[in-house]
């Protein structure tokens, strides 16, 4: 079967004005994208075995771009196939989780810098609605929703200095911290303690210092290797 063929907007992030770029989605992509969502947000927790044909038939599809997709999440540490067994969801690689942060401090040490430099009345309130959302959620107890709002929260700050394509980059770098984060929000105070963070970062942008926003962006990314070392005694299938 051949893989069909969409057109579907999307935004350009340097600049908004300019009119949407299309991007051709095909049955792969669309599959890449629901799974890995799902693996993200743990809808999918590790070790959960994923059948080519289930998958198949909830697209009504061929197997084809099934295991298309399936590759490409492999290649990006979200499942493990084996051979003449089965594919699963991986666990969360613990020793990948520090050099992630490693990375992310240096790109977003970066990025909240240039903002503090740069920010606008505009962009402070942007942020302000973000952290209010955040605010709202926590009390509500959605994780999922205020997940979303912590991801728009460091987009913001990488948009608002100019380097949109750091978040991209980033996004990729992450993705095993995503995983083990997601844990950690229903931890009691825990959106409260990222709501807190935020406020200090957006603080120190607001105020133009570039010193007290790098310092403040490093104690916020800091935090997600203790909670890892916790989870993992937490939920010891998650993790490997």
């Amino acid at each position: 079967m051949q893989a069909a063929v969409v057109s579907v907007p999307v935004a350009m992030a340097s600049e908004a004005e300019r009119p949407a770029k299309l991007r051709r989605v095909t049955t792969a992509d669309a599959i890449f994208d629901r799974l890995y969502a799902d693996i993200l947000a743990l809808r999918m927790p590790p070790g959960m075995p994923l059948q080519e044909k289930r998958i198949a038939e909830e697209f009504n599809v061929s197997r084809t771009p099934v295991r298309e997709a399936l590759l490409r999440l492999s290649e990006g540490g979200l499942v493990d196939i084996y051979p003449q067994s089965g594919t699963v969801v991986s666990r969360v690689p613990v020793s990948a989780i520090p050099e992630a942060v490693v990375v992310r401090k240096s790109l977003e040490g970066t990025t909240v810098e240039r903002a503090a430099a740069v920010a606008t009345l505009a962009d402070i309130e942007r942020l302000d609605a973000i952290i209010s959302r955040q605010r709202s959620l926590a009390a509500l107890g959605d994780t999922s929703a205020f997940h979303e709002e912590d991801e728009a929260f460091h987009e913001a700050i990488s948009g608002i200095a100019g380097y949109p394509g750091i978040w991209t980059i980033l996004r990729t770098v992450k993705v095993q911290i995503d995983r083990a984060r997601r844990l950690t929000l229903p931890v009691l105070g825990r959106m409260d303690n990222v709501v807190h963070e935020h406020g200090l970062i957006r603080d120190a942008i607001a105020a133009h210092n570039t010193d007290a926003a790098r310092k403040a962006m490093m104690h916020h990314l800091s935090a997600v290797i203790p909670d890892v070392a916790e989870l993992r005694t937490q939920y010891p299938d998650y993790f490997c």
